[in-house]
């Protein structure tokens, strides 16, 4: 009779150690504001686990459809149209692709999906980047920016993604 006490001690000490470590990497947060004449927003957080970063991005007012998601170079939205921002984040000095190939910039994220009421979410896992601000491939200070049109993978540097939708600044928590 004594024993589910102990077990569920036991149980709760377990997933709290395992919370812990997951929750012991550094974070860091964009918040994404709209360019001149536009209306997407939102926030996208980074969490460091290991030698990887995960991805967590909540954006609304897109257009339905996919929309190029990247890190930009520079942590800069004080042009209109978020041009300020620079070309790709690329610390490895790769082209322009899909994430998960091997040829891809490091701050290449892919497309944001829209549903019908303008709404898209995005998690991913990368090891391509790290919140050490001290690293060549910090994303902290970078910009991010959320794209009219689809990235196509294909066209360089950019992937052909169109004008830039809403900007945010890379910053750790």
């Amino acid at each position: 009779m004594k024993t589910l006490p102990v077990l569920t001690l036991l149980t709760a000490a377990i997933v709290a150690t395992g919370c812990a470590s997951y929750g012991s990497g550094p974070t860091a947060e964009a918040v994404m504001q709209p360019t001149a004449g536009n209306t997407t927003n939102g926030v996208v957080s980074f969490k460091q686990s290991g030698d990887k970063v995960l991805v967590s991005a909540r954006i609304t007012g897109l257009s339905p459809g996919l929309h190029g998601f990247h890190i930009h170079e520079k942590g800069d939205c004080s042009a209109p149209d978020g041009m300020s921002t620079g070309g790709h984040f690329n610390p490895d000095g790769k082209k322009h692709g899909a994430p998960g190939h091997s040829e891809h910039h490091g701050g290449d994220f892919g497309n944001l999906s829209a549903d019908s009421n303008g709404n898209a979410t995005l998690n991913l896992t990368t090891s391509q980047i790290t919140l050490d601000p001290n690293a060549a491939n910090s994303i902290i200070g970078k910009g991010l920016i959320v794209h009219a049109d689809p990235d196509d993978f294909v066209t360089q540097p950019t992937g052909n993604s169109g004008k830039r939708l809403s900007c945010g600044v890379i910053r750790l928590k």
